[in-house]
């Protein structure tokens, strides 16, 4: 299998003789952040697992996908398009990698940022070959005209171009092969009902619980060559909000404490002692969780407070905590969200030493 991350390139000069621009100081600094980019993407696949079997947890979606895998085999089609949504850092983009490396086809990974154009998602359809692989995360964020040429090409096999204009165009059909389309969101409300319906499996990823938290830590600490004891890695899995993605970015600041501290393996101690250095609390909340929670009790008497307000209070943005802290204090039980505002739970006031 082959992994393809593509994105929208300037095309080159016609003149062979056009000498090269010069690489300014702030292109040269682009060029290391992209290259940097792309060794944390390296890191990041080498830890994926690449077989559906050593993947750990969704033991629903392996079901769901392992009929789906042997029904394509036996039949030598490709796989029916899919839908995977859920919160970031459960695994889309490694099932998608895996049903690649089962099926024997190559895997090409873009975002819907990157298709501003209906060129660049004609020149990915174009390339693929039988059976491959298109990955989309984000898919949500697609704007309408690369959407629409989306439709026949999920449905019917065939890509609509426009050429010319006015009452000289005519439409072209181009025919492709057979493909698989995955798409990946965090918003699945976001996603058009036209698009959502095209895909054959739509599938959640849920939160993982902490005993296969506590395998995945222990898997990414063999690959790290890294020693951690069953109740280490429990402590860091524990404090990982459910989410594999965190789970190993933990143990990556855990190991280079215990290193630095020169302690051979990580036991419950040094990933506490650890992870209370980052401001990683035994429930998994951070400074800034904690710091909302407080501000809700202690300066709104527990609420219910409105959103802004708690934004001017804290001087954080009223999205950011929309969309990145207050899921996972929802979802953790020490946050209700009321139809006047947000209110502090009972959990909270006791998890931070209130009660």
């Amino acid at each position: 299998m082959a992994i393809q991350r593509t994105s929208p390139q300037s095309e080159p000069s016609d003149n062979p003789k056009t000498p090269k621009p010069r690489k300014t100081s702030s292109e040269e600094h682009i060029l290391t952040a992209t290259a940097n980019s792309e060794e944390q993407e390296s890191r990041e696949d080498s830890l994926r697992p690449q077989k559906l079997a050593d993947y750990i947890g969704q033991k629903d979606l392996k079901d769901i996908l392992q009929i789906a895998l042997q029904a394509a085999k036996n039949r030598g089609e490709a796989l029916d398009h899919l839908l995977f949504y859920g919160p970031p850092g459960l695994g889309k983009t490694t099932m998608s990698l895996i049903l690649a490396a089962e099926m024997g086809v190559n895997c090409k990974i873009t975002a819907a940022p990157a298709l501003e154009r209906p060129r660049d998602i004609t020149g990915l359809l174009v390339n693929l070959k039988p059976g491959d692989i298109l990955f989309i995360d984000e898919i949500h964020r697609l704007n309408r005209m690369t959407e629409e040429l989306l439709y026949p090409a999920m449905e019917d096999g065939r890509l609509d171009i426009t050429i010319g204009k006015g009452q000289s165009a005519r439409i072209r059909s181009i025919p492709l092969v057979d493909f698989t389309l995955i798409g990946a969101t965090t918003n699945m409300g976001a996603l058009t009902s036209p698009l959502r319906d095209r895909f054959g499996l739509i599938q959640r990823l849920r939160f993982y619980e902490v005993d296969e938290l506590t395998l995945i830590v222990q898997r990414t600490a063999n690959l790290l060559k890294t020693e951690v004891t069953p109740e280490g890695a429990e402590e860091i899995a524990r404090r990982s909000r459910g989410t594999p993605r965190i789970a190993n970015r933990l143990l990556r600041r855990v190991r280079d404490y215990a290193q630095v501290k020169e302690h051979p393996t990580i036991d419950p101690d040094i990933a506490a002692t650890a992870l209370e250095l980052f401001n990683v609390d035994p429930c998994g909340l951070d400074w800034t969780d904690r710091l909302v929670l407080n501000t809700i009790i202690e300066q709104f008497r527990g609420g219910p407070v409105g959103l802004e307000a708690i934004a001017a209070a804290t001087g954080e943005d009223a999205k950011t905590i929309e969309e990145v802290y207050e899921p996972y204090l929802l979802q953790s039980g020490f946050l209700n969200r009321t139809s006047r505002g947000r209110v502090a739970t009972v959990e909270a006031y006791q998890h931070l030493g209130f009660l």
